[in-house]
């Protein structure tokens, strides 16, 4: 009777445009193992600039099979990633495409999201359980991906537009100034500080062992351990050195497990003018206004990644990656700052500035 009820309650043109929805979303999820494939193999990059190519041209460019590629490349002309010319067989990467998948590092998120798929079993257990799932618990495509994804938004706005809100910042960088990047992950922002400002010192701080000899490997290739000395430490853990002029954290404050104890050391260990910059996901303060796009990305990484990294240390706050404005302010203020401001912002992350 219940199942006939609730037959009966069918709107049937509301359910058809959920399924369609649904449909949507399976060609997306499937689509997104091609992506991680074709980025892999290198095929986007061999395909960027190429003008129209067949399956058997991009085969003998790549050194990969002509049958596999020509079902690859249909997938992603039925996704619009590629344009197809029926009359020649022939595919085209299109410059807005190329530059987004070759350029800006977008499959990076993809990485993301194949990591994502390996570690569902251990997150589906930590939904029994209530416990967390560490950063290290995860699969090594998170740390990679979540690197690539986040670069080219650190390239493009944070030397040219977040430094240069916090008040006096630059002057002191451009000076010589001490500066603590924590969370630093494979140390992209603090490699892309240490190159605008050269004649400052950084030190990059994380948790995870493994990420801090890959920032290690990269920055001794490029030249920069003279500038960067990067250590394993934790967010309340980390050497104060006598003081910051700078503390950053980027993306990284919602995953700890105590960001209030965080923020108090962050106070403890910057100089009485230093700044503290926190770059966060961009969020509202109310939940439903995050129900949108970007929200959608947001809570699905804050509940397979965020909220177990959190959950799995010591006071588990759990912050998730939409907490917004109201939230970090309460965290910031809780630590003892007393100067609290939204300093920039993009589409994807809010750039506070904290003070004591």
């Amino acid at each position: 009777m219940g199942s006939l009820a609730q037959l009966s309650a069918i709107d049937e043109s509301k359910l058809n445009a959920f399924l369609g929805r649904a449909v949507s979303d399976m060609g997306a999820a499937m689509h997104a193992t091609l992506v991680v494939v074709g980025d892999k193999l290198g095929l986007y990059r061999a395909m960027a600039g190429s003008g129209w190519i067949t399956p058997a041209q991009l085969s003998e460019k790549t050194n990969t099979s002509e049958r596999y590629l020509r079902e690859w490349l249909h997938a992603n002309a039925a996704s619009g990633y590629v344009n197809y010319d029926p009359a020649t067989g022939a595919f085209e990467l299109p410059p807005e495409q190329a530059f987004a998948l070759t350029v800006q590092d977008l499959p990076g998120a993809f990485h993301i999201i194949s990591s994502c798929f390996k570690d569902e079993p251990k997150i589906t257990q930590a939904f029994r359980t209530g416990e967390g799932v560490g950063w290290h618990e995860h699969d090594a495509n998170l740390f990679f991906g979540t690197e690539r994804f986040f670069r080219p938004n650190y390239q493009n706005h944070l030397v040219s537009e977040w430094i240069p809100a916090l008040e006096g910042v630059t002057e002191k960088l451009s000076r010589g100034a001490l500066v603590a990047d924590v969370g630093c992950g494979h140390g992209a922002s603090t490699m892309l500080m240490a190159k605008a400002f050269p004649k400052s010192l950084f030190c990059g701080f994380d948790y995870h062992s493994g990420s801090i000899e890959y920032a290690r490997h990269v920055a001794g290739r490029d030249g920069l351990l003279d500038q960067i000395k990067f250590e394993v430490a934790s967010s309340k853990s980390y050497p104060v050195n006598g003081g910051y002029d700078l503390v950053t954290f980027f993306d990284c404050l919602h995953d700890m497990g105590d960001p209030i104890g965080a923020a108090a050391h962050v106070f403890s260990s910057l100089k009485p003018d230093g700044t503290w910059m926190i770059v966060e996901p961009f969020a509202h303060n109310r939940p439903e206004e995050n129900h949108n796009p970007i929200g959608r990305i947001y809570y699905s990484a804050s509940t397979m990644i965020c909220t177990p990294a959190s959950l799995a240390q010591e006071v588990g706050a759990a912050l998730g990656a939409q907490a917004g404005e109201e939230r970090i302010r309460g965290v910031v203020s809780a630590a003892g700052f007393t100067r609290f401001r939204r300093a920039a912002e993009t589409h994807f992350n809010l750039v506070f500035e904290a003070r004591p």
